[in-house]
């Protein structure tokens, strides 16, 4: 029942809850997924429909909010491999420590992002990432637009994962031949991306990458909007709250995030405790509500 109201996005506000140890992964999201050093990654579609290759990808929260959320989790020296967007894609490091290399083979740029950090990556331009601590590690991301559209692949990710048994197909499905599965006839594979549509990409200086990155120690603010410290348009708006005591929250729909801390909600219904790695969509009719706690950590994202 708590899961057929959580795709509904109704129900009592404890039905509005991905809590982080219920988080269900997937496995096999993308093509990339069998390449050695990446087959180990975990993909969660929190809210929205994400832009996995896998329709049996679990979604938590079906529920449109003009943005998605979603979720990787990666351990030491797992890398997702180098790809593009077509709308905005931010991530927070919530645990770990990661490298974002950006360009076709990573050569343009590099940053790296510990716990807190938040990277917003510009559409049309290849990134990738790997986890270069030493413990497991958990990116909470933010993807522009209801259909954020499919991931344009570097080329080599094709060759890779067709050695291993994945291909991509045309209408951005995944067919996994090593389980048996057999490419539909009615459905052309994925075309290698060309050299033409690698060279219309954006390329990026180690200066503009350095520009892409707030750092947990600059504190609480408007990271991501309108006069923000990243204020280029994203088609949603993010915050980060460092709240001691109690906080309002803000008017109309919008999604928490809790990065440290224990954060309880309190409004018309029963109050709910959130706890780090939690995410929560608040409704637009929740009334006023307040946020309290000790000390804690929140990101708030909500659409333009």
């Amino acid at each position: 029942m708590l899961e057929d109201q959580k795709r509904a996005g109704g129900g009592r506000l404890d039905a509005r809850i991905v809590r982080y140890a219920d988080l269900k992964p997937c496995y096999n999201a993308f093509v990339d997924t069998r390449t050695p050093g990446s087959e180990a990654k975990e993909n969660f579609t929190i809210i929205g429909p994400g832009v996995s290759e896998n329709p049996a990808q679990h979604v938590h929260i079906a529920e449109p909010h003009g943005f998605n959320i979603g979720g990787a989790r990666q351990p030491p020296n797992c890398v997702n491999s180098q790809h593009s967007h077509t709308t905005a894609e931010v991530f927070v490091a919530h645990t770990g420590c990661w490298r974002f290399d950006l360009g076709e083979h990573g050569e343009d740029a590099q940053v790296f992002l510990g716990p807190g950090d938040t990277i917003s990556l510009p559409t049309q331009m290849f990134r990738g990432f790997t986890n270069v601590g030493t413990d497991t590690g958990f990116l909470w991301a933010v993807l522009g637009g209801d259909d954020p559209g499919r991931v344009l692949w570097a080329p080599d990710v094709f060759e890779l994962a067709k050695d291993h048994g994945l291909i991509l197909l045309e209408n951005g499905n995944l067919v996994d031949t090593a389980s048996g599965e057999l490419s539909p006839s009615d459905v052309s594979p994925m075309p290698v991306t060309t050299r033409e549509q690698v060279a219309a990409l954006r390329r990026c200086s180690q200066a503009e990458a350095d520009g892409l990155v707030v750092r947990d120690a600059q504190g609480a603010g408007l990271v991501i909007g309108p006069g923000g410290r990243l204020d280029w348009p994203h088609g949603f708006t993010l915050e980060r709250w460092h709240i001691v005591g109690s906080a309002d929250g803000l008017e109309g729909r919008y999604v928490v995030f809790v990065h440290r801390g224990v954060v309880t909600v309190e409004g018309s219904d029963e109050p709910v405790t959130l706890r780090a790695g939690d995410t929560m969509t608040i409704p637009a009719d929740m009334g006023r509500h307040r946020l309290t706690t000790d000390d804690a950590v929140v990101f708030a994202v909500r659409q333009v």
